[in-house]
């Protein structure tokens, strides 16, 4: 009966009273300090990526890049990025080169043949379907960062 106590007193210091469940609200000033925050976190890829949320069949993060990504495929989940600093160059459809599987229906590669090429910016909206590859290429010395939400299909 204590444990129980205790977990309805810390889920009520989860959200605001009155919030419903699945209700998330990102002001800009936070979203424009994750690139500050997830610099020094960059790894070996160039990338650092924070999760924030989640909820039913869909999920939020962000990503800072000081880099070109891979190439990645999602057979389950669509993205939609809403780019918040920097600009890249977002490659999509064609085929990846030398996939391999990272996750259960994920796969990762160096780079896509054959794909479209469309330049993005701060201020843009992407929507990547599932089972589309898609890449960011960034020019060297520049950084791009994208808040992110993943909805499961």
């Amino acid at each position: 009966m204590k444990l129980i106590a205790i977990a309805l007193l810390a889920a009520g210091f989860a959200r605001p009273a009155g919030d419903p469940q699945g209700l998330y609200i990102w002001k800009s000033a936070e979203l424009k300090a994750f690139s500050k925050n997830l610099a020094p976190k960059i790894n070996d890829k160039k990338v650092a990526t924070q999760d924030l949320d989640k909820y039913g069949n869909y999920r939020f993060m962000v990503a800072h890049r000081e880099g070109p990504g891979e190439a990645e495929y999602h057979a389950l989940d669509a993205d939609i990025f809403v780019v918040q600093s920097g600009a890249a160059t977002l490659v999509y459809g064609g085929e990846m080169v030398d996939a391999k599987t990272t996750a259960p229906n994920e796969m990762r590669g160096p780079s896509i043949k054959g794909g479209m090429e469309k330049p993005i910016a701060a201020g843009d909206i992407v929507s990547i379907p599932a089972k589309m590859p898609h890449q960011v290429k960034l020019a060297a010395g520049k950084e791009f960062t994208y808040f992110v939400v993943k909805v499961t299909q």
